[in-house]
């Protein structure tokens, strides 16, 4: 009997009766409906003889929508008609295509209403008892059978286990694929349906008591075996199977071969099976034997060997051979064809005692009683270097005479070998039956089909294996398949054929269930139960909601889970769920819980259950979903608190209390409102929640980014200001004057403003600085005593209190220098190119470094001092208040270590614009408190909204701004933004806190002011350290536009400083590579250095001299070396001495230059020259020359040419050209340059196509078209293929095919691979 898989993925209906003539049509479609719809795909694969009014009521089944009440459109052209409710058309003559391709609709609204939900067997909705959720479109696989919104059941439609739980029609179970195990199915199939093996198989008993059931294979190939002949299940999985192997998951991902999973799983079972009777069953049932012999033809001298063998190999195609054999009988025929041996490969004769002609072959002596074909469609390319698949045609018989392949001499009694088995492998595909809607995937199922209907029970059993089907696996072409595919091509060619011994007293029947052996009866028997308690635990999944839950617990904070549920639970007894699910026992008492409707996306709390506690969840939910469009919170209280009830159609609002007195920003209080209420009504609704007075009452909504709006007009309704589902809103009401100002320059803003745009950021600073440790701690000793930076005891410090009254009139002093100051820093600055010459620490003198501390004028710090130490007690009093610091300078900042940190939820980071608060408008004081969702990002300056908005990024960098103007005063001087750095906590350390900071600062803050506000802690001034942005995987770029904002930056990104001399105006950072035209890797990466605008190429060659011998060791003459453009790995234009930078040559941020070390003085004089790089190819060698430069004075081909015969010695005449294709240097296989180039191209100019040489660095091959090529013999030319193409590969060229990596396949007897302890 022969098992060949299903040649269609599904079965099809009944009246079909040539299931796998009929072609399938596939149907994406694109629920456009609604925004929540909108990603979604549902996917069809119907066959194409099915009508569109079919289609209709299928896409209606599957997306859950009332058929009639939406239309089908075509989704490349949506413009056309939608497809006819009612038409009896099918696909195929609608002008869908079939065969694989993909056909794209649009599911869209009929006559401009929305698809009503399916929501009872009868299509139409009953919400009655049901609250809004009920209408909701749901998204993922199709619920489970049953209605929803009916007293007695509460699924939603047409979902049946059934498909897996039924026998297929055809009588047989099948095997799911793991994933690429199909070659492990067929062959299982196989060994299943070969009686002497499945029987052998039953009557071996295993003894629990001297294995592990989980690792022995005959054990669970013997389940596997006795579920397929009793299960009731249309497919059964084979994961048991592999996990005897030893498998992991991984295993499932790997494709292998089939013979080679026959002969190693045979090996493994042979080793299980000793000491018992089937200790020699594979070779009693598989086993031959064969001569192997050599047969002088002097003397007719014969010496052989007997060899056994389990299956027998047949090329498909001889090597080297363009036809391949056209059937079995040729391939055996081929196979004991014997082969001479003469000339070199002469037999030495033992009785000859010489070396003479012999023939050498193979002799059948016995054939087994189950013949394994093997035939041989994998082979390997050696142009390609990767293994193909042959899929020529080769066909074999049903049954086959072996009597010719037979030695008579020896075996005096020839056998006959007939086909009653065999096996057809789908290598690299799946033929399968999916399942629908059984799982959240579809899974593979390989059905194995009987051939031979000897039995009355097997022949009623449909569709029959016709010989139709089994001629489509003889392989040849099919559509626009090539000759050969791919190793992992899909195909269903034969790959093993087995044949059974044509003997009636030998050939036997599979054993019925009732002759089955006992101990195959008790585990028939616990299989079944196992079964039966499968399908019970189904039909409870069936019948449970699946909802994820959510709760703000009192000491974890927010905890998210899932809350699986059946249908029938009360919302009580839901509860009492969710609540030791949450581990609230011992927290909170559970009459201090209840569940309630939660969107967790938009924050918001839909609705509560009051009075409904004994109902049961499938009501309240809506029935059973494979997924909700809501969640649910499980609410907590204490006990004097009563909770308050949630009714649909309210909107949930967090109203932030704003102190204009302390600057602070209060946490949210919820409060809920309806969207038709009035501004004063709403108004009225906080006052009673916050306690304020509603007459002085200013409310702002928060609506979007950017968007802080003042609801002032009393009558206006919520919904007409733009409120939503979910809200944030700050009040504040005080008898202060600032709300008699504009909104936007009103005290209120201003903290609202910075409360937005203020981000933390981890600052790691360098190693170890040039300066001393005074020199880094130099503006705390300008305030105090202090010489910790990082010292955060409060016993070693002053109060805050004292340090900024000690510090005043110090301050005033400073700031009256701040400009002289930052003149004198920046005439220090070194102008030298190198990273580290000349860096010169701030001195410990307060006179020559007050730029560093000072930050505000004098008039400024005074009040703010005074608003500081003589307010409200300062910030180390309050603990609410983190945030008692305005506006101050550096040195206030270092000195202030006694402050409280932001809290890091406060902080949300987005874009903004580059504009800055000027110091005049007032500082702002954060609050600290908040939760993670109170923080909208940055606002937009109302004032200055108009300017542009700029973005650093380290792919931007293209040139460099200073951060001084022409005066030489500081741009950071004239405005200022909020800046405050302290210590790295332990919390926060993700790098060492002694080296870390972290830094809250206004992200509209420039580039340069940062680094400005940063040099006290790195101990150098900032033209001598640069700023790199760290992004994932920990990868690092510079950021040098000091005039843009940290615009980009969000909070928690990561920031190192680095030593070295950071790049000025007009200053370009460049790396360097060697240009080596003759080594295998031509590119060689050598330094970075810095190119300045109107710098001459010679001047930056002065300069890249000595730092090639002081990093890389090398000692180069400035006339015998020469920089030249690169382009990815291509040389390009040739510099010359007196070009100059930004005006003869292009230059940009993290520019690459060649290096070329030249053997004698330059050449290039003119930029009207042209350098070719050229190259001779011999095929009388077979070999190609080294690279040699030409330096042509003009375009001409001919010049080209007389050129190339002076340093070649060709005759003009003789000589051929080609240009070399791809990226230097243009490699090609020697066996291919000959033919494949395009050689003397008819052509006066380099300049014109096909040609096209106009820069330097092309490259030209040529040789001596007189030079014959080298005649190869098959082996050389094979084995000049294999190192050609090692070459390429080495070098990266002609890669266009990356085979997946081969794992070999293994069986591991002990359970599983010794993992190597080194490995992860």
């Amino acid at each position: 009997m022969e098992m060949v898989p299903s040649e269609e993925n599904q079965f099809v209906p009944k009246e079909i009766q040539n299931a796998a003539e009929e072609p399938r049509v596939l149907c994406i479609i694109q629920d456009i409906t609604s925004a929540k719809t909108v990603n979604e795909r549902l996917t069809l694969n119907l066959p194409a003889s099915t009508t569109l009014s079919k289609l209709y009521e299928d896409v209606a089944h599957k997306a859950g929508y009332v058929n009639g009440t939406f239309d089908l459109a075509w989704g490349n052209t949506p413009d056309m008609a939608p497809l006819d409710h009612s038409s009896e058309m099918s696909l195929s003559d609608s002008a869908f295509e079939p065969g694989g391709k993909r056909n794209f609709l649009q599911l869209t609204d009929k006559d401009g209403e929305q698809p009503q939900i399916a929501s009872d067997e009868s299509g139409t909705a009953d919400s009655s008892g049901m609250d809004d959720s009920s209408q909701e479109r749901f998204i993922g696989p199709l619920p489970r059978d049953g209605t929803a919104g009916c007293s007695g059941d509460y699924s939603s439609p047409s979902y049946s286990y059934s498909s897996i739980l039924n026998k297929s029609e055809t009588g047989y179970v099948g095997l799911v694929n793991q994933a690429m195990t199909c070659y492990l199915n067929s062959l299982l199939q196989t060994l299943f349906m070969t009686p002497e093996f499945r029987n052998a198989l039953y009557n071996w008993e295993f003894e629990e008591s001297e294995e592990d059931p989980v690792t022995s294979i005959p054990y669970q190939l013997q389940r596997l075996f006795v579920l397929l002949q009793t299960s009731k299940k249309r497919a059964i999985e084979t994961t048991d199977v592999t996990r005897s192997f030893g498998w992991d998951s991984s295993e499932a991902w790997q494709q292998h071969d089939v013979q080679e999973l026959c002969r190693v799983m045979f090996d493994a079972l042979e080793q299980k099976w000793k000491q018992t009777e089937q200790a020699d069953l594979i070779n009693q049932l598989y086993q031959g034997k064969l001569k192997d012999y050599v047969r002088c033809l002097e003397c007719g001298y014969e010496s052989w060997r007997i060899d056994t063998y389990l299956d027998i190999p047949l090329v498909i195609r001889p090597f080297g051979a363009s036809q391949a054999y056209g059937s079995v009988e040729e391939a055996l025929q081929a196979f004991i064809q014997p082969e001479t041996l003469d000339g070199p490969n002469q037999y030495f004769c033992e009785r000859c005692k010489k070396k003479c002609d012999a023939r050498k072959g193979l002799r059948f002596l016995h054939f087994p009683y189950l013949l394994t074909l093997q035939l041989k469609r994998f082979d390997f390319d050696y142009t390609t270097m990767h293994r193909i698949k042959l899929n020529d045609r080769m066909t074999f018989p049903e049954e086959l005479d072996m009597s010719p392949f037979i030695d008579v001499e020896d075996e005096k009694s020839p056998q006959t070998e007939s086909c009653t088995d065999s096996g057809a492998e789908n290598e690299g595909s799946c033929h399968s039956d999916q399942m629908s809607n059984d799982f959240s995937t579809d899974d593979c199922v390989d059905e194995g089909i009987c051939l031979d209907s000897t039995s009355s029970t097997e022949r009623v059993l449909k569709p029959k294996i016709t010989q139709d089907d089994i001629r489509k696996t003889y392989g040849g072409s099919s559509g626009n398949r090539g000759y050969y595919s791919s190793a992992f091509a899909s195909s269903t060619n034969a790959y093993m054929l087995i044949y059974r011994l044509k003997d009636p007293s030998r050939n036997a029947k599979y054993l019925a269930a009732e002759d089955f052996p006992e101990h195959i009866k008790s585990l028939v028997q616990k299989e079944k139960e196992s079964e039966e308690q499968e399908k019970r635990q189904r039909e409870i999944e069936r019948n449970t909601c699946k909802i994820k839950l959510f709760c703000m617990h009192p000491v974890k904070m927010m905890m998210e889970s899932k809350l699986e549920v059946h249908k029938d639970k009360t919302l009580r007894e839901a509860t009492e769920m969710a609540y030791k699910l949450m581990e609230l026992e011992g927290v909170v008492s559970l009459d201090c819980c209840r569940l309630v409707k939660y969107d967790e996306f938009h924050e918001y709390l839909e609705r509560s259950y009051e009075g409904e506690e004994d109902t049961p969840m499938g009501l309240l939910l809506g029935g059973v979903k494979s997924s909700y469009m809501f969640d649910l919170l499980l609410e907590t209280r204490r006990p004097e608190q009563v909770f308050q009830p949630y009714k649909p159609g309210e909107v949930m609002v967090k109203v932030h209390v704003v102190d204009l007195k302390s600057e602070t920003i209060a946490s949210p209080i919820s409060v809920r409102a309806y969207l038709n209420q009035t501004i004063t009504e709403f108004k009225q609704l906080i006052a009673q929640a916050t306690g304020l007075s509603a007459e002085t009452m200013r409310v702002v909504l928060e609506r979007c980014y950017n968007d802080l709006r003042l609801l002032c007009v009393p009558n206006k309704t919520l919904k007409a200001e733009g409120f939503f589902r979910s809200n944030k809103v700050f009040v504040e009401s005080s008898e202060l004057t600032d709300h008699q100002v504009t909104f936007t320059d009103s005290l209120l803003w201003k903290l609202l403003d910075r409360h937005g745009n203020t981000i933390r950021l981890l600052v790691l600073l360098p190693e170890q600085s040039p300066g001393t440790l005074a020199n880094r701690t130099l503006c705390q000793k300008v305030g105090g005593d202090s010489d910790a930076p990082f010292e955060g005891s409060k016993g070693n410090r002053k109060s805050v209190e004292a340090i900024l009254e000690e510090s005043t009139e110090k301050l005033k002093n400073l700031s009256l220098q701040q400009q002289q100051g930052s003149s004198t820093s920046d005439s220090q600055k070194s102008s030298d190119a190198s990273d580290f010459e000349h860096i010169e620490s701030p001195t410990q003198e307060v006179d020559s470094n007050s730029s560093l501390c000072v930050a505000a004028d004098n008039r400024e710090l005074e009040n703010r001092l005074r608003a500081t130490v003589g307010g409200a007690g300062g910030a180390s009093s309050d603990p609410e208040n983190h945030f008692a610091c305005e506006e101050r300078s550096d040195s206030e900042v270092n000195n202030d270590r006694s402050t409280s940190s932001v809290d890091s939820d406060i902080l949300s980071s987005s874009h903004s614009s580059d504009t800055l608060c000027n110091a005049d408008s007032g500082p702002i004081q954060l609050a600290n408190g908040l939760d993670s969702h109170s923080i909208t990002s940055s606002r937009r300056s109302k004032a200055h909204e108009g300017k542009k908005e700029t973005w650093d990024t380290a792919e931007e960098d293209s040139g460099t701004d200073s951060e001084y103007d022409d005066n030489g005063k500081s741009k950071a001087e004239a405005q200022y933004l909020y800046f405050r750095a302290e210590p790295c906590s332990q919390d926060d350390a993700t790098w060492d806190t002694q080296k870390c900071l972290v830094v809250h600062v206004d992200k509209r803050i420039t580039l340069a002011a940062f680094k400005q506000n940063l040099e006290p802690y790195v101990g150098v001034t900032s033209t001598q350290f640069k700023v790199f942005r760290v992004y994932a995987n920990n990868q690092e770029f510079e950021s040098v536009r000091l005039n843009e904002t940290l615009s980009s930056f969000s909070d928690d990104n990561k920031i190192t400083i680095r030593l070295g001399r950071a790049l000025k105006k007009g200053e370009y950072r460049v790396k360097v590579y060697q240009l080596l035209v003759n080594e295998p890797e031509p590119c060689k990466f050598l330094v970075d250095t810095v190119f300045a605008k109107g710098m001459t190429v010679r001047q930056s060659k002065e300069e890249l001299l000595p730092q090639l011998k002081e990093q890389c060791k090398l000692d180069l003459s400035i006339d015998r070396v020469r920089l030249r453009k690169k382009t990815w790995k291509n040389p390009g234009t040739v510099f010359l001495d007196y070009h100059v930078y930004e005006e003869d040559i292009s230059i940009s941020s993290n520019w690459e230059v060649f290096l070329e070390v030249l053997n004698e003085p330059e050449k290039m004089k003119s930029m009207s020259q042209l350098a070719v790089l050229t190259r001779r190819w011999s095929p009388a060698t077979m070999k190609l020359g080294p690279f040699q430069e030409v330096i042509l004075e003009s375009s001409s081909v001919e010049e080209l040419k007389e050129k190339l015969c002076e340093i070649s010695d060709i005759p003009l005449e003789n000589l051929e050209f080609a240009k070399g294709r791809g990226t230097f240097p243009c490699d090609i296989s020697v066996l291919e340059i000959h033919q494949d180039l395009d050689w003397n191209p008819k052509v006066s100019t380099l300049n014109v196509w096909p040609l096209y040489i106009c820069d330097d660095g092309a490259v030209v091959f040529y040789r001596d078209s007189t030079e014959e090529p080298l005649e190869l013999s098959e082996d050389e030319r094979n084995e000049l293929m294999k190192k050609e193409s090692s070459r390429l590969l080495k070098t990266g060229h002609r890669v266009s095919y990356s085979p997946r990596k081969e794992k070999a396949l293994k069986i591991y007897l002990d359970g599983g691979p010794a993992k190597d302890p080194g490995q992860d």
